[in-house]
């Protein structure tokens, strides 16, 4: 028979062996989860908030290029949509409806009519068909028409103007201060029927012809590139030709407009000539009318604009002189204080 004493010996060490085994285990399980717990964190930091406030933003600034892209698309789909002519004859001309152009309704002032030169001072006779002609006599909406926005809001600052040009806005925020200019002179070319020289630039620098644009052609977008493509209908219609002056007023403006205009000089100010700051934002307002001093020689001027939202092209008051207003001196100008802004450059251009 065994000894107890050394059987509880022995029963006493395997013992002891168990549990430094599980005691060694159990540390290692628990080394393994520190481990794995400290690449975790590292993990976290490779990723900060601001990497991921960065993240979001690209996504946003992607998300925005993908709606402007799609935006810009649409004006353009809405810009060339096809017009339904006639096969036989594929430049037909219509005449614009009221309210769709500077034609006079049979009971409309004309600027001239309305707004007199003061004592003293002779209107500038115009050519008959000229620019200068035709902007002396646009017709004016009745009198104590108020100035409206594309939205047919009205405009709040009564006291900028003192008539209101009869020619439409559109229905969409487009025809701002440049445009209204470029719309005036586009108006008068197109009646003329000099359909050669209507062209205006993109900010871009892509120059836009209407005598294209007529034959059916349509400005094509891809990326920065800018090119024609025929894909409409033959048309010089007054409805056609709207149409063209919207997707000018879309991508044209102050900056285009300044650099396409000449240099001009206040000692030979003519009617048509343009003061312009071109810039985001920038402005612009055209001289409609002019007189002439009898005795001196000094001219006066009067000014139309429009301006943001777009609105009724409107007659300038004058807030510097309220006597000569709306008339506006060109003798010891060095600066031109109109309503809504100041231009600092007084050196007028022209078309």
């Amino acid at each position: 028979m065994k000894n107890p004493t050394r059987l509880n010996g022995l029963l006493f060490i395997c013992l002891l062996t168990i549990l430094q085994f599980s005691c060694e285990s159990s540390a290692s399980s628990s080394n393994d989860k520190s481990i794995d717990q400290e690449k975790t964190d590292e993990l976290k930091e490779l990723k900060t908030p601001e990497d991921e406030g960065t993240a979001s933003q690209v996504s946003l600034q992607s998300s925005e290029k993908k709606k402007e892209l799609d935006e810009s698309k649409e004006k353009e789909k809405k810009a060339t949509s096809k017009l339904k002519e006639t096969k036989n004859n594929p430049l037909p001309v219509e005449e614009p409806t009221s309210n769709n152009s500077t034609t006079p309704s049979r009971n409309a002032e004309t600027l001239m009519q309305r707004i007199v030169p003061p004592e003293g001072f002779n209107r500038s006779e115009e050519t008959t068909g000229s620019f200068g002609h035709y902007l002396q006599n646009l017709p004016l909406k009745p009198k104590g028409t108020e100035v409206k926005y594309y939205n047919g809001a009205v405009k709040a600052n009564r006291g900028v103007y003192v008539a209101v040009v009869d020619l439409d806005v559109g229905k969409r925020d487009l025809q701002q201060c440049a445009d209204a200019v470029m719309r005036l002179r586009g108006e008068y070319l197109w009646h003329q029927k000099k359909y050669d020289q209507i062209h205006f630039n993109f900010t871009n620098g892509f120059r836009v012809d209407y005598d294209k644009w007529r034959q059916g052609y349509r400005v094509q977008f891809n990326g920065n590139n800018t090119s024609w493509k025929k894909s409409a209908q033959a048309s010089n219609s007054y409805q056609s030709f709207r149409k063209y002056m919207d997707l000018i007023f879309a991508y044209a403006g102050t900056a285009s407009l300044e650099k396409e205009l000449k240099k001009a000089s206040l000692d030979d100010l003519q009617i048509g000539d343009v003061f312009i700051k071109g810039g985001f934002p920038g402005h612009a307002v055209i001289v409609v009318d002019m007189a002439i001093h009898q005795v001196t020689g000094e001219k006066i001027f009067l000014l139309a604009q429009s301006y943001m939202p777009a609105q009724d092209i409107q007659i300038l008051s004058n807030p510097n002189d309220r006597n000569l207003s709306p008339w506006y001196r060109s003798s010891g100008l060095d600066q031109l204080d109109t309503p809504e802004w100041t231009f600092y450059n007084v050196n007028p251009k022209r078309f």
